[in-house]
């Protein structure tokens, strides 16, 4: 910017109109500019801003389908209180810095201004109404018109930033606001959301099933226990029969899809981080969002806070992101959780598209553009695409090693399989990206679900819309101590109980609107993960106790059945580890099979660790369904991932290449 300084007082809202009619619209850029760009252009001009500057944010603007002003304030070099306040003295109008949130009356209808403020009506007592306005400078020189013509007005208006007016409105409309995203989707579709934990019907049938089983045990029932064994080792084979067909899935390489595109004009481009207790991680958190590769003209940050989460609304000020990005504070009310958190800043969304990060999040600079080319490209049922996550940390412990391996087996694999198969995803908490308007017809998360990712992908299944996958990556990181990783764990298995609980309210609606085979797969993938978690200890107590039977007893005295079950029940667990294993090394680069080493074989111990968080999410379902047990972060080295399109996809299939984009 030319200093973008504003250069002397202008003799009132008269002179700017005539020359607004005098020149033609040659002020800025001549005849190559629009009517709204002249008229911007002209704006400009008389706020003090050089000819070269606002052609400039005019070739800007025209490349991303923006405004000029929106290119200035996008810019950060003009600080947006000092260019309203100009504008007011060029109206001649009063300018008012904030805007006290007591003088608006809060309704519903007061929302539409988060994602687009423009003009407030003000009741302050004892006074007359005022009318708080957000000028744009397109129409600007009506506005002065206006005034020459209607001087009386200048006595009800008041000139305010497009940022102080929003934050006024977010601030008059808390109360009302989180009490309605806390109980939206319980009070118009009680059917998704899991407020319920469970039905009468559901808490009927389980007390049965659970007394029944427990009888069986205790009195040794022959039959009843044997069938129940049958059918745990069913469920078990079953769901790994699923990660088998992943395994062994054909391997396509696409081209992606943004080269396919012109570089036309983009959308605007929602992105939203919660963040709870994340002061620690905010510059990194800061610096990976200032990396995305989308204009900040067309982008919109909410960075959502807890209210009373002080650290880290301080942490992000104390950071000065740029004027794309706003703190969210969402007051108390209703379930302190993620999903109660970004239902609640959805209401000041602005993009045709949007975005969930995690606050500890890398995502690849290319990221929103890749989902962008692909929604355009792709059928408009398609509501969401994942990208892949991948672990940096996997060599800091046999935890976050493992855990590294069972995300490139579900993201890498097992996601890309069920999309291509037009099944439901359980979709990953982060690195989501969305249509919007699907997102907000969908309901969108559901406050009282700890895993709203999974949900929110059946949800959207059963509505009509599908989900996808993307290629380029989000880095994250692995829990690296037992305590945290149990505590992140039995949330995550809280969750699926509570998603399988809502779909499973009525299994008939539930496989009309999904169809026999996605409802199918959604056991195998939800049911048969908790069953084979949950029953895992058993199952491996069995097979230990019937071979050190088997081993003592003569080979003819051992009843076939038993010989079947002992088979059966073997290959589930070493199948169960060796299919884990076999999927998540065939998704990983070379690079990471190294870090990998032999630290494999802590997958037994690992999958006890699953069970036990699973035993422990089922208690607590009832004890506190709602409790959101917060994962600690910490910052890492940052490092910028490829964004030269032949790299780009390195850490997903590219044999050589690092999980930071470069060369092993």
């Amino acid at each position: 910017m030319e200093a973008g300084e504003y250069r002397g007082e202008p003799n009132g809202a008269a002179w700017q109109v005539a020359t607004a009619r005098s020149d033609g619209g040659k002020t800025a850029a001549g005849a190559g500019f629009s009517h709204a760009f002249q008229a911007e252009a002209l704006a400009l001009r008389q706020l003090g801003f050089s000819k070269p500057f606002i052609n400039n944010l005019a070739r800007r603007a025209r490349a991303n389908g923006s405004t000029i002003e929106q290119e200035l304030l996008a810019d950060g070099s003009v600080d947006e209180q000092v260019y309203y306040a100009a504008m007011a003295r060029l109206l001649g109008l009063p300018f008012m810095e904030e805007i006290p949130p007591d003088q608006i009356m809060d309704r519903a209808a007061l929302d539409v201004l988060l994602q687009r403020p423009t003009i407030l009506r003000l009741h302050a007592p004892d006074k007359a109404p005022l009318t708080a306005i957000v000028p744009e400078a397109r129409y600007l020189a009506d506005l002065a018109e206006r005034l020459v013509r209607h001087p009386t007005l200048k006595a009800a208006l008041a000139v305010a930033s497009t940022s102080s007016l929003r934050r006024a409105v977010w601030q008059a409309g808390a109360t009302r606001r989180v009490a309605s995203v806390s109980n939206a989707l319980f009070d118009e579709n009680p059917q998704h959301s899991a407020r319920i934990v469970m039905t009468g019907r559901q808490g009927f049938v389980a007390g049965t099933l659970l007394t029944g089983s427990a009888a069986a045990l205790l009195l040794a029932s022959g039959p009843v226990a044997l069938t129940l064994h049958v059918l745990l080792s069913s469920l078990y084979f079953a769901a790994m029969i699923l990660r088998l067909g992943a395994l062994f899935r054909p391997r396509r390489r696409e081209i992606l899809p943004e080269m396919l595109i012109a570089d036309d004009p983009l959308p605007v481009y929602s992105v939203l981080v919660a963040l709870y207790r994340e002061a620690p991680v905010a510059a990194q958190l800061i610096a990976a969002l200032e990396r995305l590769d989308w204009p900040r003209s067309r982008l919109d940050v909410k960075l959502v806070c807890e209210a009373d989460d002080h650290d880290t609304i301080e942490a992000i000020r104390r950071l000065r992101p740029g004027p794309h990005m706003e703190i969210i504070a969402v007051p108390p009310g209703g379930p302190r959780t993620k999903p109660k958190a970004l239902l609640y800043a959805l209401a000041g969304a602005r993009g045709d598209y949007l975005a969930i990060y995690d606050a500890e999040d890398r995502p690849h600079p290319g990221q929103l553009k890749e989902a962008h080319a692909r929604f355009r490209t792709a059928a408009p049922e398609v509501a969401c695409l994942q990208a892949p996550l991948i672990i940096t940390n996997m060599r800091e412990s046999c935890i976050s090693t493992v855990f590294a391996l069972e995300y490139a087996a579900l993201f890498r694999a097992l996601l890309p399989l069920l999309a291509r198969y037009r099944m439901p995803l359980p979709l990953g908490g982060t690195s989501n990206h969305f249509r919007t308007a699907a997102l907000r017809a969908a309901g969108g998360w559901d406050p009282y679900n700890v895993t709203e990712d999974a949900d929110l992908g059946m949800r959207l299944y059963r509505l009509g819309y599908r989900s996808e996958t993307i290629r380029r990556h989000t880095f994250e990181d692995a829990p690296i101590k037992a305590p945290v990783w149990v505590g992140q764990r039995t949330r995550w298995f809280k969750g699926w109980l509570q998603t399988w609980l809502v779909v499973m309210r009525d299994p008939g609606r539930a496989r009309r609107e999904m169809g026999t085979g996605a409802f199918i797969v959604f056991q195998l993938l939800i049911g048969g993960m908790l069953i084979s978690s949950l029953g895992h200890p058993a199952i491996l107590v069995f097979v230990i106790a019937s071979a050190a039977a088997m081993l003592q007893s003569p080979a003819e005295s051992i009843h076939p059945l038993k010989n079947l079950l002992f088979s059966v029940d073997a290959m589930n667990i070493f199948g169960s580890y060796t299919v884990f294993l076999g999927l998540g090394v065939s998704a990983m680069i070379e690079y990471e099979r190294r870090l990998l080493g032999w630290r494999w074989l802590a997958i037994p111990v690992y999958w006890m660790m699953v069970s036990y968080a699973a035993w422990r999410a089922a208690f607590e379902l009832k004890a506190k369904p709602f409790f959101w047990n917060k994962t600690p972060h910490e910052p890492r080295p940052v490092t910028v991932p490829a964004t030269n399109p032949a790299t780009a996809t390195a850490a997903v299939d590219h044999p050589g290449a690092t999980p930071e984009g470069g060369q092993a």
